[in-house]
């Protein structure tokens, strides 16, 4: 793990990755007007196909351009987490998926938003990106416009509910083992890093 350190440039706002991320933001609302109000299933499923493409652009971006910031190392996750959370509350209003699945995936996030106190004691803001964490982001973000495309009927929508389901299933364990990599990354770090103490000169 490494601490969050401040680079020349990481201060920049109005980057191309971070404008991408703000867009995506402001799409968390639009698609869940659009799934619980008009029930207008296609141009939800568009703006979750947006929000997929933008969630690899940004990162692509940020490297492509040498357009990194902290602002854009803030937005990108929790533009993910907001769209993790909204789809499947949606998807559970509209009984596309069960109940289960729109508790179990915010609990795993509460479990690490639960760490972050402890990090702050030995001098940490964040924990690394580990890649299953991408991996089970990619997943998911693969999983919903499936099933929201499996609400139909007939082959398509038969094909796309059980594609959806597959990328869901991959998705959820994923998280969760990353979830508790995380956990055991934190004990480790708690077990091998002397709490951080403040001076009058910090």
């Amino acid at each position: 793990m490494q601490e969050q350190i401040e680079q020349p440039g990481n201060s920049r706002v109005w980057t191309i990755p971070n404008l991408l991320s703000m867009a995506r933001l402001g799409g968390v609302p639009l698609f869940l007007w659009l799934l619980l109000g008009p029930e207008a299933d296609g141009l939800a499923l568009v703006v979750l196909l947006v929000s997929g493409i933008t969630d690899y652009l940004d990162g692509y971006l940020a490297r492509r351009l040498n357009q990194f910031s902290s602002l854009g190392e803030i937005l990108d996750p929790v533009a993910d987490r907001l769209y993790i959370l909204a789809v499947v509350i949606g998807f559970a209003l509209r009984d596309i998926v069960p109940w289960w699945v729109a508790i179990i995936l915010p609990l795993r996030d509460l479990l690490l938003w639960g760490l972050v106190p402890l990090l702050r004691t030995r001098g940490y803001s964040s924990l690394p990106v580990h890649f299953l964490g991408k991996a089970a982001t990619f997943n998911l973000l693969y999983a919903f416009p499936l099933l929201l495309l499996g609400e139909g009927v007939g082959v398509l929508p038969t094909m796309a509910e059980v594609f959806g389901w597959a990328f869901a299933i991959w998705g959820i364990g994923l998280y969760w083992w990353a979830g508790l990599l995380y956990v055991w990354q934190v004990r480790t770090l708690l077990h091998d890093t002397p709490r951080r103490t403040t001076t009058s000169g910090d």
